[in-house]
């Protein structure tokens, strides 16, 4: 019985990645092929969350086959996720677009990333007030009680991590470790390399044009064959969607969210609001909000059902270029994003728990000098957080450990965490790509007419 039920899950997925199919056959657009893919994983998402219990082996079993389309599709993009870093930077010098704001270009971007980070711990802050949101509200069950203990364990590993401790983390010191992705600061440990890198070959283009000229059609070649192949996987992006989806909305506690709605209704107004800061931002620099959201939305959505920062880095940097954002500044953006101030996972998130928890403690939550210094520690913070799954848990610690408030708590919201940080991831990639475009925009290196076009972020079929 078991099995023909699993049968029959596969059975359906695959007619469903072979409607997809058919409609690029068809020529049907690439975002709508995603939007559809979307829709679809949602609509089979709630059928099997409808008919199966969820420790039922049947649904176990055909998730983990999906997983093969979705995750497989995730781990593609995170596998080219080092390499399209690097490559970029260093191309991003060998084809002059660097050379001569390379400081304040890294200044402007890290500056936006953490003021913004900044202003959503204010508006995590406000949004947790308003709800009168405490951590006492919630029941803590077994699964609770777990994470708490597990996050207690996970605490012991970055206890006593100073400012200076996490610059330092920055810093290469085995650029071929952090290739692999093993820290969580690898992303800006490359990007650093990748620089030094760039820099001595502006040194011998000086000295040595014939050498430098070698060494520049051979990065120019790789940079090819690598963008050849995030096109590739690019290109995969609506089956990838549709198993995802598929996925997140059939394991979802349905009992969990209702119970803990309000939590979840605070936690997505806030994100709204830091989304509608990004879109302020945008048109006080006499840039149009509507083409954003209109060029934006399908990474956004990529970034919404996959909860990986990392795994859109590729899209996000196309996406950025679609809005006119060049090369340099574009992968500088993306590559920083990934594990500088993230405004939904390093600066909403861990606000809110604080707040939330201090009054377990005696705090209150609405001192002037715990608030203000809440916000301090949130943006300082927001160096380094991986932009995967598990960034935010990182970084709940290390603002709850540095506002000496039980980190055990943070595992109140396990239940309903991969829902909320779906919205956070969301939010992350918009934060990374406004950062970009303002960049561009203070530089005067923004493509307007780009900008303003009416191509799609997402057409990859060249």
């Amino acid at each position: 019985m078991e099995t023909g039920l699993i049968l029959l899950n596969i059975a359906i997925m695959l007619v469903l990645i072979a409607v997809l199919f058919y409609m690029k056959r068809k020529n049907i657009s690439f975002s709508k092929r995603v939007f559809t893919s979307l829709a679809l994983g949602i609509l089979f998402g709630f059928v099997l969350q409808y008919a199966y219990e969820p420790e039922s082996v049947a649904l176990s079993t055909s998730i983990d086959w999906f997983n093969i389309v979705g995750s497989g599709y995730v781990k593609f993009l995170q596998m080219i996720v080092m390499p399209l870093v690097f490559i970029s930077i260093l191309s991003a010098f060998t084809k002059l677009k660097l050379s001569k704001n390379i400081g304040k270009i890294s200044v402007l971007i890290i500056g936006i990333l953490v003021g913004t980070t900044a202003v959503a711990a204010i508006v995590g802050i406000a949004t947790t007030l308003v709800f009168d949101l405490e951590a006492v509200q919630i029941d803590q069950g077994d699964a609770e009680t777990a994470r708490a203990t597990e996050l207690e364990e996970r605490y012991g590993t970055i206890e006593g991590k100073t400012l200076p401790n996490q610059i330092l983390d920055l810093v290469p010191s085995n650029p071929f470790l952090d290739f692999t992705g093993a820290r969580p600061t690898s992303t800006i440990s490359v990007v650093i390399f990748a620089a030094f890198l760039g820099i001595a070959y502006l040194g011998v283009r000086r000295k040595n044009p014939e050498q430098a000229y070698q060494i520049a059609s051979i990065v120019d070649s790789l940079y090819t064959i690598i963008m050849r192949v995030v096109t590739l996987i690019l290109r995969l992006t609506p089956y990838g969607v549709l198993a995802i989806m598929t996925k997140t909305v059939a394991l979802s506690d349905i009992d969990a969210i209702a119970k803990l709605g309000k939590f979840v209704g605070a936690s997505y107004v806030a994100l709204a609001i830091m989304f509608g800061i990004h879109l302020l931002l945008l048109t006080f620099s006499g840039l149009s909000p509507i083409k954003y959201i209109q060029k934006s939305f399908p990474v956004l959505a990529f970034a919404f059902t996959s909860r990986t920062s990392a795994g859109a880095l590729p899209i996000t940097i196309k996406t950025q270029k679609q809005l006119g954002v060049p090369d340099g500044i574009a992968n500088f953006a993306g590559s920083f994003g990934l594990s500088i101030g993230q405004n939904g996972c390093a600066g909403i998130y861990p606000a809110m728990l604080a707040v939330m928890i201090a009054p377990t403690v005696g705090q209150d939550p609405l001192d002037p000098s715990f608030l203000a210094t809440l916000v301090l520690v949130v943006a300082i913070s927001s160096f380094g957080v991986a932009g995967v799954g598990g960034g935010a848990t990182f970084a709940a610690l290390l603002v709850l450990s540095a506002m000496n408030l039980p980190v055990g708590l943070a595992g109140l919201l396990i239940s309903v965490e991969p829902l909320i940080d779906m919205g956070r991831t969301a939010v992350n990639v918009s934060g990374s790509m406004t950062s970009g475009i303002l960049t561009s925009k203070v530089t005067n290196e923004l493509d307007k007419e780009e900008y303003n076009s009416a191509t799609n972020s997402l057409e990859v079929e060249a």
